[in-house]
């Protein structure tokens, strides 16, 4: 896999001025387009933990393959990836909503099924799970576990009943978003379950046009939005309590969960270089698992140039 310690932390365009600086990806407005670059920045915890090379290219192109494989089942928001980092998006009101998808009891963070599961929870967002589950196996069924998106605080789980309750989603709205985030998720399981891959979980977000369009943004099936697993060697990780070879965010953060409370401790420990190149290879084989095609970065020296001269050059 290549490795450079080159990376894209901070966005400097000169095409346009930023309108957001979110985790991962910057947002400029040019011509009432949205444009969004993928740092190479990385978050876990609610929190800035590292910069892993190449891992901003890697999630725009592998949100741009799946916004075209999904295109049949639901409309999306891309209009043209003119840059590896970047991707240029029609602009949609955003429902305040990230819809979860889980198919296994796994995770590490707060809001995670595994989480909540281990400390009791039965009920979870409306969702009543039995006895007797264990670590990363799968579940009785595929279900979609909403979370809120604050502007500021952490992530919160919530039911269909809540939303609706809340005026965040009308109950139609919410049980078409639903139902596509199922269909998606199916198709992508299927597709991954060629590969090698088992997609264990993943989020999803969306939108609504001027027109009442509602569409599918943001990113589909990242290694930063989902949990990818081995499939070959998953049987016999479950059999010895041990989790499964991901190619996905859990790398890291299963290291700082080793070492620290990175929801608690004030200062966490950086990350080594190993832990970097790890998470940069481990990033990179997803992609190429997923898509059957090699992944060849790009290298460019100033990067902030070469996208503002790709953007010109697609802007005019």
């Amino acid at each position: 896999m290549k490795y450079t310690r080159q990376v894209l932390g901070e966005t400097e365009l000169k095409i346009a001025k930023r309108l957001h600086r979110g985790k991962v990806r910057d947002t400029y407005i040019v011509n009432d387009l949205r444009v969004l670059v993928a740092t190479d920045r990385q978050s876990a915890f609610d929190r800035m933990l590292a910069e892993i090379p190449f891992k901003g290219q890697v999630l725009n192109k592998c949100a741009a393959f799946w916004f075209e494989k999904t295109a049949h089942i639901i409309p999306n928001h891309v209009i043209a990836v003119p840059d590896v980092n970047v991707l240029v998006a029609q602009s949609a009101k955003v429902f305040p909503i990230e819809f979860v998808v889980r198919a296994y009891l796994a995770g590490t963070t707060e809001t995670s099924i595994l989480v909540n599961y281990t400390k009791g929870v039965r009920d979870f967002c409306g969702h009543i799970l039995p006895e007797g589950l264990k670590e990363n196996e799968k579940l009785p069924k595929t279900i979609v576990t909403p979370t809120t998106k604050p502007e500021v605080g952490h992530d919160e789980s919530i039911s269909r009943k809540e939303i609706i309750e809340r005026g965040i989603m009308t109950a139609e709205d919410f049980d078409y978003v639903e139902q596509k985030t199922l269909e998606i998720f199916k198709f992508a399981q299927e597709h991954c379950a060629k590969t090698g891959l088992i997609l264990a979980d993943t989020k999803y977000e969306f939108g609504k046009l001027p027109n009442g369009t509602i569409i599918i943004l943001d990113e589909m099936n990242t290694p930063d939005s989902s949990r990818f697993w081995e499939a070959k060697t998953y049987e016999e990780s479950i059999k010895n309590n041990k989790a499964p070879k991901s190619f996905d965010k859990d790398v890291l953060r299963r290291w700082y969960s080793e070492k620290c409370d990175p929801y608690a401790d004030e200062k966490l420990p950086e990350a080594p270089q190993e832990l970097i190149a790890k998470m940069s290879n481990a990033y990179q084989t997803a992609y190429e698992m997923i898509t059957g095609e090699e992944f060849i970065p790009e290298t460019s020296t100033d990067i902030n140039a070469r996208i503002d001269k790709n953007l010109k050059k697609y802007f005019g």
